[in-house]
């Protein structure tokens, strides 16, 4: 896969069958998406390309608005690059960009990064205010010499896959059924840093994690985790998101206790995946009450990450 960062860099290697969102979370309903671009470049003897965003436009057009990110970009290349697709547009997307009307747009499209057929999600809008919608893509699409095809969704159940879907299923806890609509269970990253030590005091020492910018964080609760290292390693683990209500807490920590110890985790960058969701965070009437539970939770953990092996 080629990678171009427009508009430093622009297309002129023939043309190409493109699609265009901000694609966080790479989810079952984008790769959906991308299967289906790719049998209509193939169709038409183009290459394949997806268009998407260094940022989320609205934190350039709302000064402030901090998203809560499925993927950073890194992450989202790669995922983009298992895909198959040809090549990868990303947009330094500015002011400029932003008040683009989408036929503007378009015409960027066709001028620059040699797109001559448009696949647009079911529910993807672009251009100033985003106020236009497919039947006006494929009016300006006929005057430009753009080809514009509207994708399908993709239903798990009775719900149609968007990254809202995803984030909505994650802030509620329902890692499992995030996973599905991701087809990979949710991950974040972030580097270990120090922490109050409680955990060591009952027997149960655990990572302080400091996640990366933007990653959403799902609902507070006790989940049974996989731990991906450094030096590559992958270890089971459970994390408690939340306020240690039983020591009193208050600000919001992710900690983590790695089913069998490996030493000195500091300032370690560490991959958490959420396989499932065990409990709520809850106030046990003592540390002796609290260190009984997590006991519990470590064998129930032990349970639900035995399918990650098999």
């Amino acid at each position: 896969m080629k990678t171009i960062f427009f508009p430093d860099q622009t297309v002129n290697d023939g043309i190409y069958a493109a699609t265009i969102g901000f694609f966080d979370g790479v989810h079952q309903g984008h790769r959906f998406l991308m299967e289906c671009l790719k049998a209509k470049a193939k169709e038409r003897g183009m290459q394949s390309m997806a268009i998407t965003f260094e940022r989320h436009p609205r934190q350039v057009v709302q000064g402030g608005w901090k998203p809560e990110l499925l993927t950073q970009l890194h992450e989202k290349l790669k995922l983009l690059k298992a895909t198959g697709i040809d090549t990868v547009v990303v947009l330094r997307f500015n002011r400029q960009m932003a008040a683009l009307s989408a036929r503007e747009f378009m015409e960027l499209m066709y001028d620059r990064l040699s797109v001559r057929l448009l696949l647009t999600g079911y529910d993807n809008r672009f251009g100033h205010d985003r106020s236009e919608g497919f039947e006006d893509y494929q009016r300006y699409g006929q005057a430009l010499g753009i080809e514009v095809l509207c994708g399908d969704a993709l239903t798990i159940g009775q719900q149609n896959v968007s990254s809202s879907c995803v984030r909505q299923l994650l802030k509620e806890g329902k890692v499992e059924e995030a996973a599905r609509c991701l087809g990979r269970p949710y991950n974040i990253g972030g580097q270990v840093v120090h922490g109050e030590q409680i955990g060591r005091t009952i027997g149960f020492p655990t990572a302080n994690l400091q996640p990366d910018d933007d990653a959403l964080i799902p609902q507070d609760g006790v989940y049974a985790v996989m731990v991906d290292l450094d030096n590559g390693s992958r270890h089971q683990g459970i994390m408690n998101i939340g306020t240690r209500p039983t020591f009193n807490g208050t600000g919001r920590t992710l900690e983590t206790n790695l089913l069998e110890p490996v030493g000195d985790l500091y300032d370690q960058q560490l991959n958490i995946h959420f396989i499932a969701r065990l409990r709520d965070e809850q106030q046990f009437p003592s540390a002796e009450a609290l260190a009984a539970q997590i006991m519990k939770d470590k064998e129930q953990a032990t349970n639900a990450l035995k399918k990650v092996k098999e």
